[in-house]
Order: C-alpha cells, then structure tokens, then sequence
C-alpha cells in the first residue's frame, strides 16, 4: 500500500492571514515529501535511505551495531571469488568507529 503524496489538508481562509497560509503550504510539502520517502523506502529505493554513502564513515560517533549502505555497489574481487559490498557495519564503537565490510558473494 502506497502513501497517497498530496494530502488533502483544509485551505485557510483569507480572513486567517498570511502565517496560516504559510503555515498551510508548508505542512503540505512536508507531508508530501515525508510519504514520498516512506514510498520509496517500501519499495527498496536507495534514494530514499538516508544512512547510504559510497564509503565507510570516518567522521562523526558510532555505536556497535550501526550500518551504512553503499550507495554504489560494484562487483569486485577474481574470478571465483567476486563479491559486491552492499554496506559497512560499525564492530567498535568510537569516533568514528571500526567498520568492516558487508560483503556479498556473487558466485562470478
């Protein structure tokens, strides 16, 4: 089930001024673009993860446990033992951490 992405929210009337109007516009760009997010991130969409790089952080506090998804996976590795990172796992907590790859097999 999808989010529907224009929410149907009351029009202020004239008489409730500028600030509700504002008020108004803003809260429906905020909805709209919070159930385009849950929309994409039911449907697997890498764009809408907001914890996806293309490297393992080297800035900021990490906890055991925390994961980064690679935003731009390839196939690496030799024959017979190619592989693609699909992310990074932090193993220590720390600024910013010990991370290890998630790496998965690719049987290439």
């Amino acid at each position: 089930m999808r989010l529907p992405v224009d929410p149907n929210l009351p029009i202020p009337p004239p008489s409730a001024g500028e600030f509700a109007r504002s008020l108004n516009f803003q809260l429906i760009q905020w909805m709209r673009n919070a159930a385009q997010q849950v929309n994409m991130l039911s449907e697997g969409a890498i764009s809408a993860v907001t914890n996806a790089a293309t490297t393992a952080p080297t800035t900021g506090a990490w906890q055991q446990g925390d994961q980064i998804r690679n935003s731009a996976p390839v196939e690496a590795g030799g024959a017979g033992s190619k592989y693609v990172i699909v992310g990074w796992i932090c193993t220590a907590a720390g600024t910013p951490g010990t991370w290890k790859e998630m790496r998965c097999l690719t049987g290439g």
